[in-house]
């Protein structure tokens, strides 16, 4: 009897310890399972570390160029409220391009306002300027010459030596404005685009004066440039204004 007590005892015993050594492997497998999980969360959180410090400088550089923008605004600000100053070749492109318009709508009120107020403005119908009998118009005369239907003697014609004997509509739409010189295909400031065979005494006559030429290098290709066209606005400072004295016309000569 004893015996089988001692006997049942031991196989109780084993049977126990076969069950705990079963929960053991299970409870290591667990454990390997949240270390496993442990290690995928520690993962995780670097690469978030990662972006977060990433993002941080990307964000250091945004606020960076944001204080170089507002910089710049104020800088530009600044220069906003001073008042606009033009170089001298700036202004005198400037009157150019204000003149030729009102030539253009012959708007000649506006126009009379830039002739020089004694030195008045002469017309000259090629690049040679005759300063003798060139004709001179004072503002006077531009402010009121839409209504002038006199008939001028403007000079001679380049290869006849006949009169120029016209109205002042007629010299305009002849020596004047005989192209869209308000659109023109080169702009020389201070600058003779071309000259004929006709002397060119611009120099001589206005020593002190600056031009803008309008210039067009030919319209027709069977001509191969024989018919370029130029119109010259010749202005001189005067008191820290600038005034129209010439009209000067030029175009191919014989």
């Amino acid at each position: 009897m004893k015996n089988s007590i001692l006997l049942l005892v031991i196989v109780f015993l084993f049977v126990g310890c076969q069950a705990d050594t079963s929960n053991f492997d299970e409870l290591e497998m667990e454990r390997d399972d949240l270390e496993q999980q442990l290690s995928g969360e520690i993962s995780k959180s670097a690469s978030l570390e990662d972006k977060l410090e990433t993002a941080g400088q990307e964000i250091e550089v945004l606020n960076q160029e944001i204080l170089d923008l507002n910089e710049e605004l104020e800088m530009a600000l600044e220069k906003e409220s001073e008042p606009l100053t033009l170089s001298s070749s700036g202004q005198l492109i400037v009157a150019g391009l204000e003149v030729i318009e009102l030539i253009k709508t012959e708007d000649y009120a506006a126009l009379s306002g830039w002739v020089h107020p004694t030195l008045g403005v002469r017309f000259s119908p090629y690049f040679y300027v005759n300063a003798n009998s060139d004709i001179v118009m004072t503002p006077n005369d531009i402010a009121n010459i839409a209504s002038d239907t006199s008939v001028y003697n403007w000079g001679a014609y380049d290869g006849t030596g006949d009169p120029i004997d016209l109205t002042f509509a007629d010299y305009y739409d002849r020596f004047i404005y005989d192209q869209d010189y308000a659109n023109p295909e080169v702009i020389g400031n201070n600058n003779a685009i071309q000259v004929g065979n006709m002397l060119d005494n611009h120099d001589d006559v206005y020593p002190n004066g600056d031009f803008v030429e309008f210039h067009f290098s030919g319209f027709d290709p069977q001509f191969s440039g024989m018919d370029w066209r130029s119109l010259r606005l010749v202005f001189v400072e005067d008191a820290g204004q600038l005034y129209l004295v010439g009209l000067v016309h030029g175009e191919w000569t014989i």
